[in-house]
């Protein structure tokens, strides 16, 4: 039983943790006190979310979708040096890698940054295109990741700008 409560003391210190807002910032503005912020201004709507394959090459969402307008600045999310600006499999596309080992990604968006170009959280790195495939509107899709090839891991981008919110469940079933 004590085992019990320490975990869920911790489950919950975690929780409180991830909930807290980053700054003070009107909800419209990104947060400065993070190292990341929204990638679109204002802070967008999530039209959907991160939904990672089980497997590396199976089909999944490995990132979210981000209500946009067309021609509409998308702004790099933390700071860092572009690795990536150009066409993959015909969708245009920015890759940014950060100090902290991750790499953020954007499209479609027409780059206006060049690859091994030092950006510092909010410059603006393109405008957002439209055609990305599964959104009815305009959007963009913003991934992130750590390591390369196999070692590669998804992140939810949401986690970068304190988004997630964290829904604790009982230890045992019938407890509330």
């Amino acid at each position: 039983m004590q085992q019990a409560l320490r975990v869920a003391t911790a489950i919950l210190a975690i929780a409180l943790v991830m909930t807290a807002p980053a700054s003070a910032a009107p909800p419209d503005q990104p947060s400065t006190s993070g190292r990341y912020i929204w990638p679109l201004r204002p802070k967008p709507r999530v039209t959907r979310g991160f939904a990672p394959p089980k497997q590396r090459w199976q089909p999944g969402h490995r990132g979210v979708d981000l209500a946009a307008s067309a021609g509409q600045s998308a702004l790099a999310a933390g700071s860092g040096v572009v690795q990536f600006a150009g066409v993959v499999a015909g969708k245009p596309t920015v890759s940014i890698r950060h100090a902290t080992g991750l790499l953020t990604t954007y499209e479609p968006v027409r780059a206006s940054v060049r690859v091994g170009q030092a950006v510092v959280r909010g410059t603006p790195i393109g405008t957002v295109e439209p055609g990305h495939p599964g959104c009815v509107a305009v959007c963009l899709h913003w991934g992130a990741r750590r390591g390369a090839g196999r070692a590669a891991a998804y992140v939810n981008p949401l986690s970068l700008v304190g988004a997630l919110r964290l829904r604790l469940k009982p230890l045992r079933p019938g407890d509330a």
